[in-house]
């Protein structure tokens, strides 16, 4: 099936609409998909899932708060103002089948969850689920599950089974995402020797790890499927975590249950009629969960 999306800031979204994706492309520096408009040729009718009783920032509009300096999930197009991203398809959808418009605020990772019906309803960026975090913040349900990974330069004889091979490494993650967490843990309780190079943007580790400056990338895997399947001649994957699944989830007021069974029945739509397998396959590949 074609599929589409209207990539703008503020998104303008019916209810008779969907399959909204964006399209092939890529930039030098990031692993990007650039906005096109393509006719679906499979469209599937559904109803607009009632949020009469929810209060949003804004009447008739769901505003997303995310960090775009997180490809595939979400980033800037080559515009330099429109984002793109798996995060960004996800949320059109939702607020699609919600029958509301979306307005994507861009904000830094760091302080993201404070914004939190301050600024914008939900956070959708690549956020995992965590104990910790649902004692400050109520969770969608899962829309994607991701390992943590190590990711090295293509040809590289570094032979990693398991976190605790980067003992004496040098890795780069991003600043206060779970990789940056779980390999900070590993170095405090002395589990193993390694140096953590903490970057704000994921893509400043992969530019490190292309020039020489580190010996590996962690990160999540289905940004590192996203970076070795565009550029395989560059990287390639040393291990994945797979006995420490990972959910994604979107955050939103710990006291808003209205909404959060909401997006919950929205996910579960877009679940059951492929929309969202389809668009992980378009993002990540046939392999994501």
């Amino acid at each position: 099936m074609k599929k589409k999306i209207a990539l703008l800031l503020t998104m303008s979204l019916t209810a008779g609409v969907l399959g909204m994706m964006t399209g092939c492309g890529s930039s030098s520096e990031e692993t990007t998909k650039e906005s096109s408009v393509a006719e679906s040729t499979d469209e599937t009718q559904t109803s607009t899932i009632d949020v009469s009783d929810v209060e949003f920032i804004s009447d008739g509009v769901l505003t997303m708060g995310c960090d775009a300096n997180y490809p595939p999930f979400e980033t800037i197009a080559e515009d330099g103002t429109t984002p793109i991203g798996y995060d960004i398809d996800v949320m059109t959808e939702v607020a699609n089948r919600l029958g509301l418009e979306l307005n994507v605020v861009n904000t830094g990772w760091d302080g993201i969850f404070e914004g939190i019906d301050v600024n914008y309803d939900v956070v959708c960026s690549g956020v995992t689920i965590t104990e910790e975090r649902k004692e400050s913040m109520l969770f969608s349900d899962s829309y994607i599950t991701n390992y943590q990974t190590v990711v090295v330069p293509a040809g590289s004889d570094l032979k990693i089974e398991s976190l605790n091979d980067l003992d004496g490494k040098t890795i780069a993650v991003q600043k206060e995402t779970t990789s940056d967490i779980v390999m900070s843990d590993l170095k405090s309780t002395n589990t193993i020797d390694v140096n953590i190079v903490q970057n704000e943007k994921v893509t400043a580790c992969f530019t490190q790890l292309t020039n020489g400056e580190i010996d590996a990338v962690v990160c999540d895997s289905s940004v590192a499927d996203s970076y070795v399947a565009s550029q395989s001649d560059v990287y390639e994957i040393a291990y994945k975590d797979k006995e420490e699944a990972e959910v994604f989830g979107i955050a939103m007021g710990i006291n808003n249950t209205k909404l959060q069974a909401a997006i919950n029945q929205a996910l579960a739509d877009m679940e059951a009629d492929g929309w969202l397998e389809e668009t992980r396959n378009y993002w990540f590949g046939d392999d994501t969960e």
